[in-house]
């Protein structure tokens, strides 16, 4: 059988742009929140740096737009004409990519919050505790047919999330706890999503068999989503060590098919 997925590790920007366009039936992506600027946060009820690498350092605000504006440009040109694309950020990076997202003709569907129930606590005590992160859900343009499997989203079963009522339209508010402890067994990434998150948005929006994208993966989960609901996925990180961290947690999944 054809492998389900193919990893790159390298620059977003230089592989992207070698694919051809209206590639891909879905993309997520999760960009730098560009936060590293030697601050502090809670971890496990410890205090640590925010500093992840050197890839999430700030630029200043116009060469960070400029990013955001580039490779959102990239994924347009990638998107199958009724494809769609989510991406995920906090306050310091969403709007900045929503904007970006507007300027090149995108049609939002929806923004979702993700809200944390077991959230790490403000350290400070001088802000309100930060317990969501936001995702923005768009289609090529305002034309575009896309799929969302509303079945699914209704009548599925998320009991872990205490929002959802049985039977019920799904809301733009979802309670998805951060990342197991399961789902780091073969290492972690500083800003790694929930397995649970990412199931639900790959069933939402995409059908079996459909090609995903997710061009900076970091830890893969995007791809253990695709993988354990019968697609296929292509992802992308700079990182050496966590382009080999995916690489494990993807043929984990598939070998226990």
């Amino acid at each position: 059988m054809k492998k389900p997925y193919r990893l790159y590790n390298g620059d977003c920007f230089k592989i992207l742009e070698d694919f051809p366009s209206e590639t891909f039936d879905m993309i997520f992506a999760d960009p730098p929140y560009m936060l590293s600027n030697g601050g502090i946060t809670c971890q496990n009820g410890k205090m640590v740096s925010v500093n992840k690498g050197k890839w999430d350092k700030s630029k200043g605000i116009e060469e960070d737009f400029e990013f955001h504006k580039k490779w959102l440009a990239l994924c347009k040109r990638l998107l199958k004409p009724n494809g769609t694309l989510w991406v995920s950020g906090t306050y310091h990076s969403i709007y900045t990519c929503g904007f970006a997202m507007l300027l090149l003709d995108y049609h939002i569907l929806n923004d979702i919050s993700w809200f944390k129930p077991n959230a790490s606590p403000n350290l400070s005590c001088k802000y309100f505790t930060a317990s969501h992160e936001n995702l923005i859900w768009a289609r090529k343009n305002k034309n575009a047919k896309h799929y969302f499997n509303y079945e699914a989203m209704k009548n599925g079963n998320f009991a872990k999330d205490f929002i959802k009522k049985p039977n019920t339209q799904m809301r733009s508010v979802w309670a998805i706890s951060t990342p197991q402890a399961q789902e780091k067994v073969f290492g972690k990434h500083p800003t790694q999503k929930p397995l649970s998150l990412l199931e639900r948005i790959v069933e939402a929006s995409t059908k079996e068999g459909d090609l995903i994208l997710d061009p900076f993966m970091g830890s893969g989960t995007t791809g253990v989503a695709a993988i354990k609901l019968n697609r296929r996925f292509v992802g992308i990180d700079v990182e050496k060590e966590y382009f080999e961290l995916a690489e494990k947690r993807i043929r984990d999944i598939l070998s226990s098919k």
